[in-house]
């Protein structure tokens, strides 16, 4: 019989029905004899509520204070779900981070976990129990609360998976699996078998909003097999896996995994800036020092060769403040340049490990853009991964056109 940590999210038990549904979907486990752990969030819109609540007492509550207080969103969860194993003969035990032995950082809302003490838990699970633990949160050197920040409970999933053992990291979420692109754009997206570590932490970081990153690299750092699935229909889902525990005899990988993108994005160039060596560090530090992240970069070199285009993409929500920065700070360091902006483009991306093996694929998605008359802004690549910058409105068109370009779609699947 299996090990298995099962992370349930708020939409999965965001009533107490879904709750009731979740306890027997543990049961046919533990029913088959398996150890099961369940991590969970707190119930969907109880941490906005939480957070709206603090607001109204203090504008800006210290970060300590508001772990205390959204720490106890999950706690409401954990003590529900093992009332309801309970309630059908499930002999079942709630712990919160702190009592389950998650230790962190004491970077509050944004922890890091450092190690886990598993005695407890594993002599409940000896006994017979299943274990409920609140996801999200841990506890400092100093006995604070801490939580860990945005997927903290995707984290604390597979973080006890990787310290207990567990044969396998299950993530149930409101869809069946991770998709080769996301269905409400395009119709025709499959969901995929199994994945590699390596392309879903790019799909993660290139808009793929399945799952967290931190969650996967931890995944990918102890080899923990992580597999998401439908809180609300029985079926296989999506096996995440090591790139080294694909089948040896299997057939080579998929020239693309998936198709990411993302309209968070906008882009800044700076005009006429002189070309010399250090110029993007002067561009680029008073940035990093308000600590903005800046995804793709471009320079080209003017044909006259003393001024160079910069240009440079960030978050949408950075917008404002990187343009300010160029302007107040930048440009008057430089001597002059023209800055201009845009906030109204997507990233769209190709991800997969087949890329390693084949060549063209960069020459084909250009062709399909330029067939549907789209144009390129701006192009960044890596081994697996090759994205693109293009208008916003002209997204969707571009993310159907690759999907089936590229042998993606539901019909070519069902034909081989």
């Amino acid at each position: 019989m299996a090990l298995y940590v099962q992370k349930f999210g708020g939409t999965s038990v965001g009533s107490p029905e879904r709750i009731k549904a979740v306890a027997e979907k543990v049961k046919g486990f533990r029913d088959q004899g398996h150890q099961v752990v369940v991590v969970v969030s707190a119930m969907s819109g109880e941490t906005n509520r939480l957070t709206e609540l603090a607001r109204s007492i203090n504008e800006e509550p210290t970060p300590r204070e508001m772990d205390m207080l959204l720490s106890t969103g999950e706690q409401v969860t954990i003590s529900l779900l093992a009332m309801a194993l309970q309630k059908i003969g499930v002999p079942a035990t709630s712990h919160t981070g702190a009592q389950v032995g998650i230790h962190t950082d004491s970077a509050y809302t944004k922890a890091r976990i450092q190690r886990i003490e598993t005695d407890d838990l594993k002599a409940d699970l000896d006994d017979g129990q299943v274990v409920v633990v609140a996801g999200f949160q841990g506890v400092d050197e100093e006995g604070n609360i801490t939580t860990l920040g945005r997927g903290g409970s995707d984290t604390t999933g597979v973080a006890l998976a990787a310290a207990l053992g567990a044969d396998e990291c299950q993530i149930y979420t409101d869809v069946d699996g991770v998709y080769t692109t996301d269905p409400r754009v395009c119709s025709k997206a499959k969901r995929l078998e199994r994945i590699t570590v390596e392309e879903m932490l790019e799909l993660a970081s290139l808009g793929s909003k399945v799952l967290q990153i931190r969650a996967v690299e931890f995944a990918g750092k102890y080899n923990v097999p992580l597999r998401v699935l439908s809180s609300f229909e029985d079926g296989p889902g999506t096996l995440i896996v090591a790139e080294s525990d694909q089948d040896e005899d299997s057939m080579e990988e998929p020239l693309i995994s998936g198709i990411a993108f993302t309209k968070n994005e906008a882009k800044l160039t700076l005009l006429n800036t002189p070309d010399v060596p250090g110029v993007a560090s002067r561009i680029l530090g008073p940035i990093a020092d308000a600590n903005i992240e800046v995804d793709m970069i471009v320079q080209n070199v003017a044909p006259a060769g003393d001024y160079t285009d910069f240009t440079f993409t960030v978050a949408k929500g950075d917008y404002k403040a990187t343009k300010r920065i160029l302007e107040e700070t930048v440009i008057p360091d430089l001597g002059g340049g023209e800055l201009r902006g845009d906030d109204n483009i997507a990233k769209v991306s190709l991800v997969g490990v087949g890329m390693r093996s084949h060549a063209g694929v960069a020459s084909k998605m250009f062709r399909v853009l330029a067939d549907e008359n789209i144009n390129i802004r701006m192009v960044s690549t890596s081994e697996i991964k090759i994205s693109v910058v293009i208008d916003e409105k002209r997204m969707e068109l571009a993310v159907k056109a690759l999907h089936t370009a590229f042998g993606l779609d539901k019909s070519d699947i069902e034909s081989e």
